[in-house]
């Protein structure tokens, strides 16, 4: 497991990062995105939903809260990203399909 100040500054870095890339998805498929406070919100109006992304520090990982579902992403060292939990999906490819899956149309972060 890696150190709390590693995870924080490595948590910062792929935060900005899917910030970044949630922020041009939403100006072309028109839901809000919102980076305040350590945590990333994406909101759609139609249907109402909210999905969270946010540190977990004790643990060391990036937490996801979507589709009524959580996905935990651990630090791996060797591909320099977090990673879900059990498949491997980076952090932008789960948002991808989580968005497309409430979208019904593909996007791609």
């Amino acid at each position: 497991m890696i150190d709390e100040q590693e995870f924080r500054l490595r948590c910062d870095e792929a935060m900005a990062e899917l910030y970044q890339a949630l922020s041009k998805a939403a100006e072309e498929r028109g839901f809000d995105v919102d980076y305040n406070n350590g945590a990333l919100t994406v909101e759609f109006d139609e249907p109402k939903t909210k999905f969270v992304v946010s540190p977990n520090a004790p643990v060391r990982q990036i937490w996801v809260s979507a589709l009524v579902k959580s996905f935990r992403f651990d630090w791996d060292p060797k591909r320099q990203a977090f990673l879900l939990v059990g498949s491997g999906a980076t952090l932008k490819e789960l948002m991808g399909e989580v968005i497309s899956q409430h979208l019904g149309e593909t996007v791609r972060l």
